[in-house]
């Protein structure tokens, strides 16, 4: 693991001005549903996580890593940081012999690539469709810095390909290679179900659903088993051009608003670390 994050609070840059934007939230079914479709990632999800029983709760913890690296205190990155290395030291697996699924190991920083460039990829499509800041010129500096929500885990640094082109080429070689099973297919099924959460988030789940089936890889939206219907591709057009008005005539505040209360819930995980020791 990497040298915990300097004390003093990070400049502002391209990642913390972007990260915030509630828009961004667009791509968060997509980038689970790229990550449950690895064939290593998604055995680890489905065996060794609550996703099944709370299937909300990947979304929930990746977004308090995201905010607390990018915009949260030193205490809040370090919460996070020890939270997702505690929780990914004992995920790991041999290859099973009957069913000829692969090993894996959530240490691998092959794997801890993957998601760190599902969350890149899906922030830039949805980014590049909405934010006036997310142009060609501020895309690249976004890249470079997205390369932190590996490397302060198990990735080194150079696993990061070093350019927003190169990355382009890698996640197109991976994302062909991708293979959905009958196991991952009934795990995405229960995330955009989210019969655990609250009444006002399973609301949206079927526009949230959409919106990612629409902005998947053709591949990987057909090897999920979804269509790409006429009804689909309209709920998500209208979902973009709602998203893109609210990005320029909302306050900052409420477009803040979700990064406010993750990072408070951050402060609450580090406070029930505290007591638990």
């Amino acid at each position: 693991m990497n040298p915990q994050p300097e004390q003093q609070p990070r400049p502002r840059d391209q990642l913390s001005k972007a990260a915030p934007e509630s828009v961004l939230l667009l791509g968060a079914g997509r980038a689970i549903l790229l990550q449950l479709a690895h064939p290593q990632i998604g055995r680890a999800i489905a065996e060794h996580s609550d996703f099944a029983a709370n299937p909300l709760s990947r979304l929930v913890h990746t977004l308090g890593y995201i905010y607390a690296l990018s915009n949260g205190t030193a205490q809040q990155q370090r919460t996070m940081i020890n939270y997702v290395d505690a929780a990914h030291r004992p995920v790991h697996a041999p290859r099973d012999k009957n069913s000829g699924a692969p090993a894996y190991s959530a240490l691998d920083p092959k794997l801890q690539l993957w998601v760190a460039a599902t969350l890149f990829d899906s922030a830039r499509l949805i980014g590049s469709q909405l934010l006036p800041a997310w142009d060609q010129d501020a895309s690249e500096e976004l890249y470079q810095q997205y390369a932190r929500l590996g490397d302060t885990l198990q990735m080194p640094t150079d696993y990061w390909p070093p350019s927003e082109v190169d990355f382009t080429t890698y996640f197109a070689e991976v994302t062909a290679k991708l293979e959905v099973t009958e196991q991952t297919r009934e795990l995405a099924r229960q995330l955009f179900s989210g019969s655990k959460a609250p009444w006002w988030i399973r609301a949206g789940l079927p526009l949230m659903r959409d919106v990612s089936i629409a902005q998947l890889p053709a591949n990987v939206r057909e090897q999920f088993g979804y269509q790409l219907t006429r009804r689909t591709q309209r709920r998500n057009r209208q979902m973009v051009r709602t998203a893109w008005l609210a990005t320029r005539v909302l306050p900052k505040a409420m477009r803040h608003l979700p990064m406010k209360l993750m990072l408070r819930h951050v402060d609450r995980m580090a406070a029930e670390t505290q007591l638990a020791t």
